[in-house]
Parts: C-alpha cells; sequence; structure tokens
C-alpha cells in the first residue's frame, strides 16, 4: 500500500483488520498504521473520533470573521451535544466502537435518525474545527491548487460555485469541496448535518472543506446576512489543513 492509499481503502482495511477504536479515541493504532503504509499524522487526517477535540484555538481568535460568544456557544453547547448524543446512540444500538466515524457514516442508512444526525453532527463539527484557524486565508498552493484550477478553471470560479452553493442551501445545512472516487473535485451542500460521507447522500465524495451554514454559525455577528458570513469565512480558512486532507486521498 502506497503512501497515497485512498480514504475508502483505508476504512476498508480497518474494518477488516478489526481495529479497535475506543469511544475517545481519534487515532489507531501504530502497529496498524505501519501495516497499512500510513503515518500517524496521516491517520489524524483520516479518521475521526467519537470524543470531541480540543479546540485548537482560543474562542476570540478568529474574530474579527466569527467572533468569541459564536465559538463559545457553538463548540461548547451545540457541537459539544451532538458528541455527546452519538455516544448515546452507539449505546442504544449496540453499534460497534471498533468502528471510526467515518465507517458509522458510510452506513448510516442502517442506523437511527438519532444516529445520522448524532453522527453527522460530530463529524461535521470535528472537521469544521480543524480547518480553521488565526493565520487562515490566502489561496491554496501546490496539488490542491493544481487540481481546483484543473476542475473549476481557476481558483475565483470555485470560492463562486462554493459561496452559491453555501448561500443557497435551503434552511440549515452545509457547503462542501469534495473529492470523488476518480479524485475530481467538485462543490455541493448537503441539508441539515448530512454530509457527502453518508450513503444516503445525493453528493458523494470525500470532504475536503465543509462551512457550516446553520444560523447558529453566525447569527449573532452577520445576523440574517449569510453571505457576508460566507465571505469573511475565507480569511479563517487554513489551506494547509485543507491540502493534508487532500493529500491523504
Amino acid at each position: 500500500m502506497t503512501m497515497n492509499t485512498s480514504r475508502r481503502k483505508f476504512l476498508s482495511h480497518s474494518a477488516k483488520g478489526a481495529v479497535a477504536l475506543s469511544v475517545g479515541s481519534s487515532l489507531v493504532s501504530s502497529g496498524f498504521l505501519t501495516a497499512c503504509g500510513q503515518s500517524t499524522e496521516q491517520a489524524a487526517v483520516l479518521m475521526t473520533g467519537f470524543e470531541q477535540m480540543p479546540l485548537g484555538y482560543e474562542f476570540a481568535a478568529l474574530e474579527p470573521h466569527i467572533d468569541a460568544m459564536t465559538m463559545e456557544i457553538h463548540y461548547t453547547k451545540h457541537a459539544a451535544g451532538y458528541a455527546s448524543n452519538l455516544k448515546a446512540a452507539i449505546s442504544e444500538e449496540s453499534a460497534s466502537a471498533a468502528k471510526s466515524v467515518e465507517e458509522i457514516l458510510a452506513n448510516v442508512s442502517k442506523y437511527s435518525t438519532k444516529m445520522r444526525n448524532n453522527a453527522g453532527g460530530h463529524y461535521n463539527h470535528e472537521l469544521f474545527w480543524s480547518i480553521m484557524s488565526p493565520n487562515g486565508g490566502g489561496q491554496p498552493s501546490g496539488d490542491l491548487a493544481e487540481a481546483i484550477t484543473r476542475d473549476f478553471g481557476s481558483y475565483e470560479a470555485f470560492v463562486e460555485q462554493f459561496e452559491q452553493a453555501a448561500t443557497t442551501r435551503f434552511g440549515s445545512g452545509w457547503a462542501w469541496l469534495v473529492a470523488g472516487a476518480d479524485g475530481k473535485l467538485q462543490v455541493g451542500s448537503t441539508p441539515n448535518q448530512d454530509n457527502p460521507l453518508m450513503d444516503i447522500s445525493e453528493l458523494k465524495g470525500t470532504p475536503i472543506i465543509g462551512i457550516d451554514v446553520w444560523e447558529h454559525a453566525y447569527y449573532l455577528e452577520y445576523m440574517n446576512e449569510r453571505a457576508r458570513y460566507v465571505s469573511a469565512w475565507w480569511n479563517v480558512l487554513d489551506w494547509n489543513k485543507a491540502a493534508a486532507r487532500f493529500a491523504t486521498i
């Protein structure tokens, strides 16, 4: 297996190997990683544990683009609730804690609405926090930049399509940049806490970036002006983190 192993192949190996991921775990064992040709750092990008991870920056660190109160409420109330309810759903439905969240999402049609909403909500928020940074902004570079130009024509065309997906998503949901099974990038959106890893999703692929467009993500600062929030969000998006995700596919 090469260092460019796809997420799908990696997760397949994890299932076959019956790797025990505890409810509080976000990484797999170093022995398994070595067998799959993956470093610990790569696995951290590939896998999502069931525990809410500590935020990598202060609540006020993303100001003025995302205010501290919004971040605190969003992280400690909304996102924390998804993590807690996901663990309850796992227990209630006798789901295996030897799975990653990604594996549950790939078969979410077999589970309850509670599992769908909370597994999706937990995964989506863990990704969201991880791709933002006080040092964000700018534009992508390297392989990700080349892929964006290849599949959208230009960075500017990509931004236009992404913002269109984010601002026109009716009600609550998310907008995504995903890589399909063929590696081609595309933009789209999903309702509520659905995401492109779910077997029930119309948009399918591996998320590279995703923006939360539920009102609680922006209403205190931007009120009903979702488009202004989406435009400001580029200033906190960490393209290095996005590139690291893209490199694992």
